[in-house]
C-alpha cells in the first residue's frame, strides 16, 4: 500500500494503433505480451491506453461509404471497432483494468483514480484515437504520450514507399506540426496520417512530449513509457 513517503506515480498515456493490434501476424501472441507489459507498467505509473481501429475499422468504413453513410455515421462505426479492440485488450490485462471500457474522456479520468491501466477506444466523431490520447494527456497533465504505430518513428518520407527514407530521431513541435498538416488530407473517417492534427496542437500547447515507436517492438514501447532512451522519434 502506498505511503505518504512514496513518490507520486507519473501519469503516462499510450496510443496503440489498430495497425499493430490486429495484423493477421501472431496477433494472439502479441496481445498477450502487450497485456503483460501494460499490467506491469500500470503498477509503475498511472497509465491510460487508447486503441485504434486499424484495417478492421477501415474496411467497415469503406463499405459504409459505398452505401452512402455520412462521415459522422462512419466515424461512429469506426469508434465501435476501437472499443472492441479496447475490450479485447482490457480483458487480457485483467483486474484492476475495467473490462467495460470508458466511453468518454471524463469516464477514463475517473477510472484512472481507481485503476491502472485504463484502456479505451474512441469517444466521439471527429477525433481519432491519437486525438483522444492527446486530450487525455492534457487533461491528466501527463508526463508523456507514447504513440505505438506500425513505423519505428517519424521519417522524412514514407519508408514503406521510399526505401531511402531517413528516420528523424528528434523533432520540434513546429516541424512536426507541418508534417502532420501535410499528411492530413481532409477531415474524413478512417484516414491515415502521422498523427491527429488536433492532438498535435494540444500537445504542443501543453508542452507534453510525444514519442513515436513501433508498436510491435515492445522493448521500445516499454522504454518510451518509462522516459528512457528508445528506438524511435521524440517530439517536443
Amino acid at each position: 500500500m502506498p505511503t505518504l513517503s512514496d513518490p507520486p506515480k507519473p501519469t503516462v498515456v499510450l496510443s496503440v494503433g489498430g495497425s499493430v493490434l490486429v495484423t493477421g501476424d501472431n496477433d494472439v501472441g502479441y496481445l498477450r505480451e502487450l497485456a503483460t507489459l501494460l499490467k506491469a507498467e500500470g503498477q509503475r505509473s498511472s497509465l491510460a491506453v487508447t486503441t485504434g481501429g486499424g484495417r478492421t475499422a477501415r474496411e467497415y468504413i469503406r463499405i459504409g461509404r459505398e452505401l452512402g453513410l455520412t462521415e459522422v455515421e462512419l466515424d461512429d462505426i469506426g469508434i465501435d471497432v476501437t472499443r472492441l479492440h479496447a475490450r479485447l485488450l482490457a480483458a487480457q490485462v485483467g483486474p484492476p483494468t475495467p473490462t467495460h471500457v470508458p466511453a468518454t474522456i471524463a469516464q477514463a479520468v475517473h477510472e484512472l483514480h481507481h485503476a491502472s491501466p485504463v484502456i479505451l477506444g474512441g469517444t466521439e466523431p471527429g477525433h481519432t484515437t491519437d486525438g483522444v490520447a492527446a486530450l487525455l494527456a492534457v487533461r491528466l497533465r501527463a508526463a508523456r504520450l507514447v504513440n505505438a504505430t506500425n513505423v519505428d518513428g517519424v521519417y522524412d518520407r514514407d519508408p514503406r514507399t521510399f526505401p531511402g527514407a531517413h528516420r528523424i530521431d528528434v523533432l520540434d513541435w513546429a516541424s512536426f506540426g507541418r508534417m502532420v498538416a501535410e499528411t492530413t488530407r481532409v477531415e474524413e473517417a478512417g484516414q491515415q496520417a502521422i498523427f491527429d492534427r488536433l492532438g498535435a496542437g494540444l500537445l504542443a500547447r501543453a508542452r507534453i512530449p510525444l514519442s513515436v515507436v513501433h508498436g510491435r517492438d515492445l522493448k521500445a514501447v516499454r522504454s518510451a513509457l518509462r522516459g528512457e532512451k528508445f528506438v524511435g522519434t521524440r517530439i517536443g
